[in-house]
C-alpha cells in the first residue's frame, strides 16, 4: 500500500446496482449490513430463500482469511438489530468437495448438486469432506441447515455459473511474492512442485472466465488488517494490490488462504 493510507471508511453505498465503491478501507461489520440489508448485489436471492456470498480468488491471495472475518462479523452482530436481521450464515469451503488434485476445476456439479440444489428448495445441504491426508471423502456427511447467507469460499468459487446465482462475488487476490511466500510458510518447499502446477491451472481458469473483471467486488488481500474494526481495502479495477501486481494449499487444503 502507499504510505498514506485511507482512513477506514463505513461508507455503504446503494446495493441495488451492486455498486460497492473503490480503493477504500472498509469494515467487515459494514460489509455484513450490505449482505444482510437486500436487495442483494445483481441477483436478489437466485438461491431460493438462501443470500449466496462466492468468494474467489488465487492460492495463499487470503481468501480463507476474509471468509473467516466475515463470518466473525455476521457472528459478532447483535441479531435482530439493525446491524443483522436474525439469520444464520454458514461457510462451505471448496477445497472440502475437491475429489484430489486432479478436480481442481471439475467440482462444480458436486457442489451444486449436494450443496446448492438443496438449499435452493428449502433442504439441508449434505456432503462428504475429503480427507486430502487419506485422498479419500470421510464416511461421515456434512450437514448444513439452510442459512439465510451461504458463504462459499475457494478457488473457481466466483466462476461465471456461480456470479449467476450469487448475491455477492469476491475475489481476494495478493501480488504474487506475498502468495509464495505464504505458501512457503505453510506448505513447504517439498509441495511447491505440486502447488506451481495449481497456480497455473488457476492462472489459466481466471482468465478464461474473466473472473476478477466480473466480480462485484475486488479485495487487496495482502492488506487484510487484524485490527479493531477488522478491515479490508477494496481494489479498483486494475489497480495493483499492496506490494505489486494482482493475479495468481497446503497437504490438507490446496487452495486454503
Amino acid at each position: 500500500m502507499s504510505g498514506h493510507e485511507p482512513d477506514v471508511s463505513e461508507h455503504e453505498p446503494g446495493m441495488g446496482g451492486c455498486d460497492l465503491g473503490e480503493g477504500t478501507v472498509e469494515t467487515f461489520a459494514g460489509l455484513v449490513r450490505r449482505v444482510s440489508a437486500g436487495p442483494a448485489c445483481r441477483n436478489p436471492t437466485r438461491l431460493g430463500p438462501v443470500r449466496l456470498v462466492v468468494i474467489d480468488g488465487p492460492s495463499s491471495a487470503g481468501k480463507s482469511t476474509f471468509a473467516d472475518r466475515l463470518v466473525e462479523a455476521w457472528a459478532a452482530a447483535p441479531a435482530g438489530s439493525t446491524t443483522r436481521p436474525n439469520g444464520r450464515i454458514a461457510l462451505v469451503r471448496t477445497d472440502d468437495l475437491l475429489d484430489g488434485w486432479g478436480d481442481q476445476f471439475t467440482f462444480w456439479p458436486r457442489l451444486q448438486e449436494q450443496v446448492l440444489a438443496p438449499l435452493r428448495a428449502g433442504r439441508p445441504a449434505r456432503y462428504r469432506r475429503y480427507d486430502w491426508i487419506a485422498g479419500r471423502f470421510s464416511d461421515g456427511w456434512v450437514v448444513v441447515e439452510p442459512p439465510d447467507v451461504l458463504l462459499v469460499e475457494g478457488v473457481s468459487a466466483a466462476r461465471a455459473a456461480a456470479r449467476a446465482q450469487a448475491a455477492l462475488s469476491i475475489f481476494v487476490t495478493a501480488p504474487e511474492p506475498v502468495r509464495l511466500a505464504r505458501s512457503l510458510a505453510r506448505d513447504g518447499a517439498a509441495m511447491q512442485p505440486v502447488l506451481d502446477r495449481w497456480r497455473h491451472a488457476e492462472r489459466g481458469f481466471f482468465a478464461a472466465d474473466r473472473t476478477a473483471a466480473e466480480v462485484d467486488l475486488l479485495v487487496d488481500g495482502a492488506a487484510l488488517r487484524p485490527g479493531d474494526p477488522p478491515s479490508y481495502r477494496r481494489l479498483d479495477r486494475g489497480a495493483e494490490p499492496a506490494g505489486g501486481v494482482a493475479g495468481d494449499g497446503a497437504g490438507a487444503a490446496p487452495s486454503a488462504g
